[in-house]
C-alpha cells in the first residue's frame, strides 16, 4: 500500500454516492465555480474612480450642509451639576427630589419654522447603556403578564420598596424622567395659539406589543349621575374599586369625565401611577407614552428623548414660552438637563458634521485623483512590469 494511504483511500469509498445525503450539488453555485468579475485596479481605473467619487461627493455634501442649515434648533440647559462660569441656570433644584419647582423659559424663533416642530429633553452623563441598568426590567410584567421569581430577580435592586412591591420593577422604570413641560405661550403663523401634542411620540410597535396594564386591571366611566367635581361623590364606593382608597375617581382633563378603576393586589403593590402621580394617570399606567419612550434605553451617556411636538408653522421672531416643573435631580450622576425645540430635515435633526464629511472626502478624492493623474502622465508605470520584481539570489 502506498505511503500515507489508508484502507479507505478516498471519502467517496465510504458510502455510495447515492447514499451521501449531505454531499453538495455538483453545480457552479455549490461548487464555487460561479463566474465573477475580478477587476484589475490599473492606474487609469483608479484615477477615473477617484474623480467620479469626488464629483459625486462634493455637491452632495454641500446640499446636505444647506439642508442642515435650514434646521432650526433652540436649546436651553436649565439645570446642571457643573455649569460653566458665569452661566445662570433657569431652574436648578440641587439634591431636592420631586421639588415641584416651577420655572418659565422663553424661546424666540430665529427664522420661520415649519412643522413638525419637535420638543426634546436632553440628559448628559446618564449611562442608560450600562449593562446592569439595561437588564434591570421585567418585560413580562411590563406586558401585563405574570412572571416568575427568576424574572423578578432581574429587577434587583429596585424590586421592593419597604413593604411594597414595585410594579413595574427595575432601575429603568423607577428612574423615569419626571420633569413636566407645558407650552403656555406663543402663536402660530396664522395667529392661533400654539399647542404641544404629547401623543404619537413612542414607537407604535412598543405601544401595541410591549406595554399593557396588569392582568386584572379594569376601569369604567362613572355613572352619568355622578358629579365629578364633588369630592364626596359615590363613584368609587365599595372595595371592588382601587380609587375608593383615594376617595375620588380619576377625572380626564380633556373632557371632564370621571373614571373608576381597579388594580389587583393594591394593598401590597405600588403601581406606576402612584410613583409618578403628576405624570402617569391610573387609566394609562405603563401605556403612558412618556414612560414608553423612557423605557427604550439610549446608546450614549448623553442623549435626548422626544417629549412632544407642535404641528403648526411658526414665524420668525415668535416667542414660545414653556412652564417647567422641575423634579428630576441631576447632581447625583453629575449631569445636566436641557429642553430642545427643533425642526428636522430628510436626514433627521441638526448635525453640523454630516455634510462636511461628504465634501471633505470628495475633495480628498479629487486631490488624490489629480496627483495620480499627473504622476501617470509624466512618470507612467507599465502594468505588471517584471522590472519591478526582485528575486532572492540565495
Amino acid at each position: 500500500m502506498a505511503a500515507g494511504m489508508t484502507e479507505r483511500e478516498d471519502d467517496e469509498d465510504v458510502l455510495d454516492i447515492s447514499e451521501q445525503t449531505n454531499r453538495p450539488l455538483d453545480d457552479a453555485l455549490h461548487q464555487q465555480r460561479v463566474q465573477a468579475w475580478h477587476p484589475i485596479l490599473d492606474p487609469v481605473w483608479v484615477i477615473v474612480a477617484l474623480f467620479y467619487l469626488g464629483v459625486i461627493l462634493v455637491p452632495t455634501g454641500y446640499k446636505i450642509h444647506s439642508l442642515q442649515d435650514d434646521v432650526v434648533e433652540l436649546r436651553r440647559t436649565y439645570d446642571d451639576y457643573d455649569p460653566d462660569e458665569g452661566t445662570v441656570l433657569s431652574c436648578p433644584i440641587g439634591d431636592n427630589f420631586n421639588a415641584n419647582k416651577t420655572c418659565n423659559l422663553d424661546f424666540y424663533a430665529p427664522k420661520d419654522m415649519e412643522p413638525p416642530i419637535l420638543v426634546y429633553y436632553e440628559l448628559t452623563n446618564f449611562h442608560q447603556n450600562h449593562r446592569a441598568y439595561v437588564q434591570s426590567r421585567d418585560d413580562f410584567e411590563l406586558n401585563g403578564e405574570g412572571s416568575d421569581a427568576s424574572q423578578k430577580k432581574k429587577c434587583d435592586p429596585l424590586r421592593v420598596l419597604g413593604n411594597m412591591t414595585l410594579s413595574p420593577c427595575g432601575l429603568i422604570a423607577n428612574t423615569f424622567f419626571n420633569d413636566i413641560f407645558k407650552l403656555v405661550g406663543g402663536v402660530d403663523a396664522n395667529g392661533f395659539d400654539l399647542e404641544m401634542s404629547e401623543e404619537g411620540i413612542a414607537w407604535q410597535s412598543d405601544i401595541d406589543y410591549m406595554f399593557n396594564q396588569p392582568k386584572g386591571f379594569r376601569y369604567e366611566e362613572c355613572p352619568e349621575s355622578t358629579d365629578c367635581s364633588d369630592e364626596n361623590n359615590t363613584c368609587c364606593d365599595g372595595d371592588e374599586w382601587s380609587c375608593g382608597k383615594k376617595g375620588t375617581p380619576w377625572v380626564d382633563p380633556k373632557d371632564g369625565k370621571c373614571y373608576r378603576y381597579y388594580y389587583p393586589n393594591e394593598d401590597t403593590t405600588q403601581y406606576l401611577y402612584e410613583t409618578y402621580e403628576d405624570i402617569i394617570n391610573p387609566i394609562e399606567g405603563v401605556t403612558n407614552e412618556h414612560f414608553i419612550v423612557w423605557m427604550r434605553v439610549a446608546l450614549q451617556p448623553s442623549f435626548r428623548k422626544l417629549y412632544g411636538w407642535i404641528d403648526q408653522p411658526i414665524k420668525k421672531g415668535t416667542k414660545l414660552s414653556f412652564a417647567i416643573t422641575a423634579n428630576y435631580v441631576v447632581t447625583r450622576f453629575r449631569g445636566s438637563k436641557s429642553i430642545i425645540i427643533t425642526t428636522n430635515s430628510i436626514f433627521g435633526g441638526r448635525n453640523i458634521y454630516f455634510g462636511p464629511i461628504f465634501y471633505v472626502v470628495g475633495y480628498f478624492c479629487l486631490i488624490a485623483g489629480t496627483f495620480f493623474a499627473v504622476k501617470h502622465i509624466f512618470r507612467p508605470r507599465k502594468l505588471a512590469d517584471p522590472a519591478y520584481l526582485h528575486f532572492k539570489t540565495d
